[in-house]
């Protein structure tokens, strides 16, 4: 590999570096009460999602099974 092309490899990743550490100071970051609740908001929202796949499906296999027989 010559010089010229690993020099330019070097400064593409330490620009790249420079942006992500530029990029990360602009993100507003929650307080740990939004962390808890927006937690809180995905974790119920999982369940309730998957009561209603469970029920729907539990009343699809019936039904499949009705038709079957």
């Amino acid at each position: 590999m010559s010089a010229t092309k690993k020099e330019g490899f070097i400064k593409r990743i330490s620009r790249f570096f420079r942006e992500v550490r530029s990029e990360m100071r602009k993100v507003i970051w929650p307080s740990r009460k939004e962390l808890v609740n927006y937690t809180g908001v995905v974790i119920v929202s999982v369940i309730v999602v998957s009561v209603i796949i469970w029920v729907l499906d539990t009343f699809f296999s019936g039904v499949i099974g009705l038709i079957i027989r």
